[in-house]
């Protein structure tokens, strides 16, 4: 057994027969390309179940448009597994515009279009079509995020839970190791699926739910959320309450004549646990039979980067990551991660550095607080927004103390940390040693964060901290390179379009980005995609948490807009930028004044005494900040702290005394 699990996962008969299998155990579908690495669910999955002793075949990306492909590995004995991949299959395709996406990381030579819309439902469709009564289990990031009726962007539409229309027996949520391997033991010891009812982390179909055992919470009806927007907030304030392993309870909804059923998610899995996931025989790259289309992209960027553990309590509004792995850390022992780089140190591809050393947030490595561990997270309560919580342990001693061993590994040149840090989190730590050694080894020139946004409306509805915050850390990287002596910069994302923001705010984010002297280059646009408070609040324009009513921008006009504003000194953007400072009465800022964000013929209008207050109380903003006349003093920024490119652009000691009021 071990001798098999050295080599790749079986992919065809040809396979089967060098193993000497007859028959599968279990069939696994995924719309992703097959890389056996362990950032790729197909391969975790497929070697977990193996490591019990399951024969498992995969099928990845099959012609969706025959059944042929389902077929060319026999009906398995178990069951066949159902994934989209590590995408949902929507997200994977198109942009927050509905544009096709010219390109799939997920497939050999990101070749795009190697995958149906809605993967998991057209899987399960073919899959009937075949063998009408075997086992289905889907699972995925696409299905856990689908489990409840939720919002679909692409088709502007609410739509049934992936279970109703997928006709899948089982649907496994989360991170599923421990919950696949309790449904392969059942299964194979001759239950059938509609008894498998009491595993957690899994949700499934009844018609009766009186019989179920353990309390439970009923979410308000497919059919009220449909007529009522106010009803798809509410759900989603319920399912956010019981999204802990502990406290959880069970959640029902009605649909139609049955409902959808979800025990509470399956408890985090132990160091010891998580280290046997990671220690499984890996081979760390794409199948060979990928080689012909020079190999698939998503691989390349993983293959020298190691997991250091899972969950989020960042629970940031936009993100679903904490609604799938949870709020809980689970972390890696040293030991496995060291076992890891040095398995990495011997790749042929290996050049010596070590791509990323995270997870969610890489500079979280353990719980928030000790309650977590015993009474689960706090319902309606974050660790972090909208300061932290006086419980919090903020202590980055274990994940410095796990970065040194790293570096002192034999033919590790560099170990980066690239997989994003909370700087609020890093300015709760009253001890500088972790930015010390981050910035003294651990970035290449430069350090992304995300700030997101700077109004205080709009960084609410997101879950983030202030921009006080921001400015803080701003000033500390910068002093802390300063005083190691290295010139290293940040590089801020920011997103448009989020729920709450309005055209006002996307200007008082794009003079904030003027007077700092950045001039981002990537911007996201927000997307709602589903299982995220920020989707509830885009769809029923409520903040689910408060009940409070909120701006959405929902026209691709308004959206276009705000997107531009972030990156106004692109030339393309300047009509888009003109129309909207015409529209917000902001027209002070095209011209060839100081402080203009565009040059052009601008038509200034009059401001009556106590207009920035007005405007302020419409925009949400701050008075001062809409204010031309008060702008954020350049001073207030570190220079050494700003992307590389604005070096070039430092403006000369009068242009700067000028802008400071001198």
């Amino acid at each position: 057994m071990d001798k098999m699990c050295g080599d790749f996962l079986v992919m065809s008969k040809e396979d089967m027969e060098k193993r000497g299998w007859r028959q599968l155990d279990f069939l696994f579908i995924s719309g992703d390309a097959y890389v056996d690495h362990p950032s790729f669910s197909t391969a975790v999955i497929g070697r977990v179940l193996e490591r019990e002793g399951y024969k498992v075949g995969l099928i990845c990306q099959p012609d969706w448009r025959s059944v042929q492909d389902f077929k060319s590995l026999g009906r398995p004995r178990l069951g066949v597994l159902v994934s989209a991949g590590n995408l949902d299959s929507m997200l994977n395709k198109y942009t927050a515009a509905r544009k096709e996406r010219g390109a799939d990381d997920y497939s050999p030579g990101g070749q795009p279009n190697r995958r149906p819309d809605r993967a998991t439902i057209v899987y399960c469709n073919r899959i009937r079509q075949v063998w009408k009564n075997i086992p289905l289990i889907v699972g995925g990031i696409e299905a856990s995020l689908r489990r409840f009726t939720h919002y679909d962007h692409w088709s502007d539409s609410i739509r049934h839970s992936v279970l109703i229309n997928c006709k899948a027996d089982i649907l496994v949520y989360g991170m599923g190791e421990r919950q696949i391997v309790a449904i392969a033991d059942c299964l194979a010891g001759g239950m059938t699926p509609d008894r498998i009812r009491h595993i957690d982390g899994t949700a499934f179909v009844e018609s009766n739910v009186e019989a179920l055992d353990g309390d439970r919470v009923e979410l308000p009806s497919h059919e009220a959320i449909v007529n009522d927007k106010a009803a798809f907030a509410r759900a989603f304030r319920l399912q956010d309450e019981q999204q802990d392993p502990i406290r959880g309870k069970t959640l029902t909804q009605k649909s139609g004549d049955v409902y959808v059923v979800q025990r509470k998610p399956a408890y985090p899995l132990s160091d010891a646990e998580l280290d046997a996931v990671y220690d499984l025989p890996y081979q760390r790259t794409y199948h060979p039979s990928y080689e012909i289309y020079g190999g698939v992209p998503a691989s390349q960027e993983v293959s020298c980067g190691i997991v250091s553990h899972r969950g989020c309590f960042g629970a940031c509004a936009f993100c679903a990551i904490h609604a799938h792995q949870g709020r809980i850390i689970q972390a890696r022992s040293h030991d496995s991660i060291l076992r890891e780089a040095k398995a990495i140190a011997k790749l042929p591809w290996f050049k010596g550095y070590i791509s990323d050393l995270g997870g969610p947030t890489a500079n979280f490595r353990h719980a928030a607080c000790k309650k977590q561990l015993k009474q689960g997270c706090c319902v309606n309560r974050q660790c972090l927004f909208p300061k932290p919580c006086a419980n919090l342990e903020a202590d980055h001693s274990d994940y410095l103390a796990l970065l040194q061993k790293l570096r002192k590994i034999e033919g590790v040149k560099k170990v980066f940390i690239r997989s994003g840090i909370r700087y609020d989190y890093l300015l709760a730590d009253k001890n500088d040693d972790f930015l010390r050694e981050l910035c003294r080894h651990h970035i290449s020139g430069q350090l992304k964060i995300a700030p997101e946004h700077i109004n205080k409306k709009v960084l609410a509805a997101m879950r983030k901290p202030g921009r006080e915050q921001y400015l803080q850390f701003v000033e500390k990287y910068g002093k802390m390179n300063k005083e190691i002596g290295k010139r290293q910069y940040l590089v801020p994302y920011y997103m448009s379009g989020h729920p709450g923001a309005t055209l006002e705010h996307a200007v008082e984010l794009a003079e904030f980005i003027r007077d700092t002297g950045q001039f981002p280059k990537q911007v996201q646009e927000f997307i709602p995609t589903p299982g995220s408070c920020a989707t509830a609040m885009y769809y029923s324009e409520i903040d689910p948490f408060t009940g409070q009513k909120l701006h959405v921008a929902k026209s691709a006009g308004n959206k276009a807009m705000q997107r531009a504003l972030l990156q106004y000194k692109n030339p393309k953007n300047y009509r888009l930028v003109f129309r909207a400072l015409e529209e917000t009465g902001r027209l002070d800022l095209a011209g060839s004044g100081k402080g203009c964000l565009i040059t052009g013929a601008a038509r200034p209008k009059t401001r009556t005494p106590g207009g920035a207050k007005q405007r302020a109380a419409k925009s949400g903003a701050d008075a001062a900040s809409i204010q031309c006349k008060e702008k954020l003093p350049l001073r207030e920024v570190s220079f050494n702290a700003l992307p590389p490119q604005v070096k070039n652009q430092k403006p000369s000691p009068a242009k700067r005394k000028r802008r400071r009021g001198g």
